[in-house]
């Protein structure tokens, strides 16, 4: 599920730069940055609590 979940991102922000460097989309990644950082933290935060922990 981890290596899907990656695919996924990439293909979301890849196709987010692709539509800003098209014209279609008018957003500045800076503004976007400035104002949802919090908001990855929380991700990684979700991410390393529910990843399973394999025994050795």
């Amino acid at each position: 599920m981890r290596g899907n979940f990656a695919a996924i991102v990439l293909i979301v922000i890849g196709s987010f730069f692709l539509l800003t460097n098209l014209g279609l989309l008018h957003v500045s990644i800076a503004e976007l940055f400035r104002t949802w950082w919090p908001l990855i933290l929380i991700g990684v935060g979700l991410s390393l609590f529910f990843t399973p922990r394999s025994r050795k």
